[in-house]
């Protein structure tokens, strides 16, 4: 994202847009796959103390990340609100954002406190073992003093690092994260390095201890870095600017929750199947989610940029930028599937051992999966990044709508009929993935391509006033 811009100036190129925003997203994808390794290293230390402890520790685990993930959602109108400021050359307000947000980022820890403390009766209500429940129960107990941070570190600096440009610095960050982490799970795990022997709940102290320690140290890089410093200046943090935030991101915040429903209903549809199809399932959607990454990324870069230009007032180059971005997801899932469909079996076997008779099923399923996933990551990085575009301008409550309505009105129900009244089974449930995720890929760049012509159409936005503009032209 340029520092600073000068209106005498022609809009960036093509090209330009392309190799700005794969600059701007390279950084965001390496910081979300050393998340994703976080959980790796937790999986596989607890699983040296058995099953046991690996079922209550993941189950803990995957509980405190789709309750963080949902509320990070909400934070991402931080990265909007900073990029269409910095835009309109408005850097005086980027710290009444900065601090707004921060607040903000702890309200909303209190809910996600107060659910992850309600683990043990929420699971004895959907009758999971009482041991499992009690474990997970113990293991969320603390795990939820790790809410705020990660919402901090992960939810709120991951907006508005980007948005300042110092992407990088939380590239580091995180990387350095995934180390601390594995440090200190072993450690806490089996009480080596002097470390106390927690067991099981030694994991969950390490996470908590290493996203507070990601918050801080970013905290501590803004304000101590001459650079950067006036971004994070003393500010009041304003109640009218949180309900904006809050107004902007609370659709995304549901937007992922339907998403990733549909996903967890997917899934127990296929258990019903059996292991063998759930096995399969659960590879498949491995692979698709590390590849998911980059778009997701690309998504995350395309909304600075989006809401940059229409802050000021460069819609043209606003409307380029969001198609760039939506091309360049869409090319790297294209290449991504390629690779699905010419070696299915090479990463099967990376998961399983191909020549274990147990495994023929698995692995026959499995690799037939990932062919449908070749199209679905193509629909899939398409509708990410162009939620991203669309954030740009604000708008996040129509394609909120333009989800559900893909996700459940088309996606789960054609699945469905595919699997069970057209015999698709696994197949067919995944195809139906398929056919939500390209439904709301198309109706959120037709919304985009609509929303960015009219911009266009009626000229530059006056600073300050992109976010009524888009609002006023939905």
């Amino acid at each position: 994202m340029p520092t600073r811009l000068n209106r005498a100036n022609a809009p960036p190129t093509l090209s330009r847009h392309a190799v700005d925003t794969a600059r701007l997203a390279a950084p965001l994808a390496i910081s979300q796959l050393s998340q994703m390794a976080m959980g790796v290293t937790d999986t596989i230390l607890l699983g040296s103390l058995g099953p046991d402890s690996l079922a209550a520790g993941g189950l803990g685990a995957n509980l405190f990340f789709v309750v963080v993930v949902l509320l990070q959602g909400v934070l991402t109108s931080v990265s909007v609100s900073v990029s269409h400021a910095r835009g309109a050359n408005a850097d005086h307000l980027v710290p009444n954002i900065y601090w707004s947000g921060l607040v903000l980022s702890l309200l909303l820890a209190i809910p996600a406190f107060a659910l992850l403390s309600f683990a043990e009766p929420i699971l004895l209500a959907f009758h999971e073992p009482a041991m499992l429940a009690r474990n997970v129960g113990e293991y969320c107990e603390v795990l939820r003093w790790g809410a705020p941070g990660s919402l901090i570190g992960i939810g709120m600096m991951r907006a508005f690092l980007p948005a300042i440009g110092a992407a990088k610095r939380l590239l580091w960050v995180s990387i350095g994260g995934v180390f601390v982490n594995a440090f200190l799970n072993y450690g806490l795990i089996h009480g080596a390095y002097g470390l106390p022997e927690l067991g099981f709940l030694g994991s969950a102290v390490a996470t908590t201890i290493t996203v507070w320690a990601t918050a801080l140290v970013l905290i501590a890089f803004l304000h101590l870095r001459p650079r950067y410093r006036h971004f994070v200046v003393a500010s009041r943090p304003r109640l009218p600017l949180m309900g904006e935030l809050f107004g902007i991101g609370w659709p995304v915040a549901i937007t992922y929750g339907v998403e990733s429903t549909l996903f967890l209903a997917t899934g127990m549809t296929i258990g019903t199947l059996g292991e063998a199809p759930l096995a399969a399932h659960q590879i498949a959607l491995n692979v698709a989610s590390v590849a998911f990454m980059v778009p997701l990324a690309i998504g995350q870069a395309a909304n600075v940029r989006v809401g940059y230009w229409i802050g000021a007032g460069q819609p043209l180059a606003a409307r380029h930028a969001g198609f760039v971005a939506i091309a360049l997801g869409v090319a790297f899932m294209a290449l991504s599937g390629c690779v699905l469909v010419l070696a299915p079996h090479a990463i099967v076997g990376l998961y399983l051992h191909l020549n274990d008779p147990k495994n023929a099923q698995t692995v026959a399923l499995a690799a037939s999966l990932l062919g449908v996933a070749a199209v679905f990551q193509i629909v899939d990085g398409m509708q990410t990044v162009a939620s991203g575009v669309l954030r740009g301008l604000k708008d996040t409550r129509v394609p909120m709508l333009a989800a559900a309505l893909g996700y459940w009105g088309i996606g789960f129900p054609t699945g469905y009929m595919l699997a069970f009244h057209f015999g698709g089974g696994t197949k067919g449930l995944w195809w139906g993935l398929a056919a939500g995720l390209a439904s709301v890929a198309v109706l959120m760049t037709v919304r985009f391509d609509r929303m960015s012509r009219r911009l266009v159409k009626h000229g530059a936005l006056e600073p300050g006033k992109s976010g009524q503009a888009s609002r006023n032209t939905a």
